[in-house]
Order: C-alpha cells, then structure tokens, then sequence
C-alpha cells in the first residue's frame, strides 16, 4: 500500500465513524425512515452527478433489479436498523457493533458453502460472541427499557452488512462497483418511499440536525463510497476491509469528542474482544 492508500483507508474510516455521530443527532428527530431515505436520495443522486460529469456509465436500467435486491438488502434494512438503534444507544456503542459483520459474513458464506470455517476462524467468531456478551450486560440492559431491542436491531444491521459479500457473488452480475455504489442507493431510496407516512418525524428538524442528515448523504454516503471503491480498485477487497478494524476507534473517539459520551469499562472491553474476532475472521 502506497501512502495515498493508508490515507483513504485512515479518512475512509474516520467518515464511517463520524456517520454513528451523525446518526445519533439526526435519527431520534426524523426517525429511522426519513434519516435513511434522505441520506440514501441525496446520496445516491450526488454519485449519480457525479458519475455522469466524469462520463462513467452505471446502467441504471439495465441493472435496476440488480440495484433493487441490493439495495433493499445491503442499503435499506441495514440503514434503518442502525438509524433505529441510533435514537436509542450512543454512537460509541454502535460503531463497535458494526465492526461484528465480517463475523455474520463468514457465517453466511459457510451457510452457503463459499467458505470453510478453520479453527483460526471459529476462535475469532467465539471471541465476537464474548464482545457481544459483554456490551450487553445487566448494567447495559438497565439503562432503558428501549436498549436491549436496539442492540439487537444493531446486530441485526450488521448481519445483513454480513450478506454483502454471498449476494454480490450471485446477483452482481456484470453491475460495476461505482454503479452498485449509486444505484444500490437509489434503488433503497425507491423501496423506503412507502414507510414514510407511516414513521413521520417527530419534530420539525433543526439546522443542526439538517446539517448532520446531509453529512450523512454526502461524506458517509457519496464521498465513502468512492473512498471505498478507490481502495478496492487499489489495493484489493482483503486490504480495503481492514477499515472494519478502524471504525471503532473513530468512532469512541468522535463520540466523546462532540456528544460527550462515555463508555462503562465492560463495554470497551467488549469492544476489544469484537475486534480482536474481526481480524482473525478476515485473516484466518
């Protein structure tokens, strides 16, 4: 890896863990429909833009059912769980959790018959289950009556982030990354419409929370996105997946910084164990 790489990897994981950040502020506002349909619409339409500027070709209609199976289950379903989750646990937490779906990846994949699972893996699932155990213990589950159902909406988001790499492998096809990057969420945006009038905001939002929506769309949709598949084109899937191992970091640390959030020891231990899992799943 070049110095260029280790830069995008480094801000790569900075934006998608100032995206938990964003999510805190805007989620318990708009919901998880609007926070997600906003971030996905106006995300999806700036690579659009974007792309056609530069005069890359995406075959939205061509690939639209491509785009719309990926989009509902990589894009929609994850979005709004983590937006659920969001409006109830800190962004701390959450970004910790997020770093499980390399786990439920390799369990999906030797669901299907993709991978073999090797002791080295199995010792890294195990280790992911005793972070999992750890986070949320009695004195989690004693915080609020809506935290076990959002730590479990959280890990529910990252098994289906865990589905990413078994749907591609079946469904891509002949759809460019850039153009599973923009369609995906167009195609999740198009899904979401009808949740709308069922899950209103429950306020009129504010400039804080419009601007940290529209970060959402732009940094930890739009520019991540082309970060990511930068990386890939660069350096290979294995090395670019090593922002997994990233994200927490960032994330405690931007959720300190600007909401003043804290974690009880417990939970940064299970942080560790989650990590420490990840690296030997993806490296095993």
């Amino acid at each position: 890896m070049k110095p260029a790489d280790y830069a995008r990897l480094l801000l790569l994981a900075a934006i998608w863990g100032g995206a938990f950040v964003f999510l805190r502020v805007a989620a318990p506002v708009l919901g998880p429909a609007w926070t997600v349909e906003i971030r996905v619409l106006l995300g999806g339409l700036a690579l659009l833009a974007w792309f056609r500027l530069t005069g890359v070709e995406i075959g939205l209609q061509r690939h639209a059912r491509t785009y719309l199976l990926l989009g509902t289950a990589i894009i929609a379903l994850p979005f709004v769980l983590f937006s659920y989750a969001a409006m109830h646990v800190s962004a701390s937490l959450l970004s910790i959790l997020n770093a499980t779906a390399p786990m439920f990846g390799l369990a999906w994949s030797s669901a299907l018959g993709d991978e073999r699972l090797t002791a080295r893996k199995l010792a890294g699932l195990a280790l992911g289950a005793a972070g999992v155990a750890l986070i949320a213990g009695p004195q989690e589950l004693r915080a609020g009556a809506h935290v076990h159902p959002a730590l479990v909406a959280a890990l529910a988001a990252a098994c289906a982030y865990g589905m990413t790499g078994v749907l591609m492998k079946r469904v891509a096809g002949a759809a460019s990354a850039r153009g599973m990057a923009a369609g995906n969420q167009l195609a999740a945006a198009l899904v979401l419409l009808p949740l709308l009038p069922l899950l209103p905001p429950s306020a009129v939002p504010t400039a804080l929370v419009i601007a940290n929506v529209a970060a959402l769309a732009l940094l930890a949709s739009a520019l991540a996105f082309v970060l990511y598949f930068r990386l890939i084109a660069d350096v290979g899937a294995t090395r670019a997946l090593t922002v997994t191992f990233l994200i927490p970091a960032f994330g405690v640390l931007w959720g300190r910084l600007f909401l003043g959030e804290a974690l009880p020891a417990g939970v940064l231990a299970g942080g560790a164990s989650i990590v420490a899992g990840t690296m030997l799943v993806t490296r095993g």
